[in-house]
């Protein structure tokens, strides 16, 4: 299956603010888990924040939390992170992808991987 396309990323200073975009065309979107992972220069991948069950539950990881948040339109078959307050660590490449794990909120068995979208937080 083709991977989601994520659209959104930029360059931004520290404090401000970004919205990504992944569009998850063909898939049978309402009945999956979709989520967010970042990968630092360097790094491995991270889990970032999941969503399930038409938005009803997310889950973010500690590191975002009260500053990333989650969300999702079934109809667009869309889902979106939204950045707030981002801080130099929060640079890397963002991806999204689905799940029908039902740990998919811990983030498991997410796959497969696009491109991603970069996101620079620099002065």
């Amino acid at each position: 299956q083709m991977p989601p396309v994520e659209s959104g990323g930029g360059l931004v200073q520290p404090g401000g603010s970004l919205r990504l975009s992944c569009a998850a065309s063909g898939y049978t979107f309402d009945r999956l888990a979709m989520a967010w992972f970042r990968q630092a220069p360097g790094k491995d991948r991270e889990f970032v924040a999941a969503t399930v069950l038409h938005g009803y539950h997310t889950n973010t990881a500690a590191s975002v939390k009260g500053r990333f948040a989650i969300s999702r339109d079934d109809a667009k078959k869309t889902v979106y992170l939204q950045m707030n307050n981002l801080k130099p660590e929060d640079t890397g490449v963002y991806y999204c992808s689905a799940s029908d794990s039902l740990e998919a909120l811990n983030g498991v068995g997410f796959g497969p991987w696009g491109q991603g979208t970069q996101v620079t937080v620099s002065s």
